[in-house]
């Protein structure tokens, strides 16, 4: 007894993707960054966050009128600050983030890897002064 063959599947009706608004764009975008830009962010935020806390110490000895070389230097410390966590955030990215391989496996690092970097660090750099010196400043400063 034979089985009798199947009928040819009916093609299925392609319905075209559900158009997503501007705002679950960009929420996806958020949820899931490609790894250069995850890393660029990391190395940032860890050199803007390592480098804040000698320029709070710093803030906090001026504030406390310990005498301190040179006077009060706030301002060029905190340029300093910013320079340091773009170069540093830089060098690290550049060191960290490799370009894709593409077919021939070979990892390449060029100017863009620390370009990535260098566009991470300024709001990087000025969400770490806002945050340490608009809230954890002021939570513990004498006085």
């Amino acid at each position: 007894m034979s089985v009798p063959a199947s009928p040819r599947p009916l093609p299925r009706q392609r319905t075209a993707p559900r158009r997503r608004s501007w705002l679950e764009v960009r929420w996806r975008q958020f949820r899931n960054p490609p790894p250069p830009v995850s890393r660029a962010v990391a190395a940032n935020l860890v050199v803007a966050v390592v480098l804040a806390v000698p320029l709070l110490a710093y803030d906090l000895a001026i504030r406390t009128g310990a005498s301190v070389p040179g006077g009060d230097l706030r301002t060029a410390m905190v340029a300093l600050y910013v320079v340091a966590v773009i170069g540093a955030g830089s060098l690290w990215t550049y060191l960290w983030v490799p370009l894709p391989s593409g077919s021939s496996g070979v990892r390449r690092r060029t100017a863009w890897s620390a370009a990535i970097g260098a566009f991470a660090a300024f709001p990087i750099a000025y969400l770490v002064l806002v945050v340490v010196f608009q809230v954890i400043e002021p939570a513990i400063a004498p006085g």
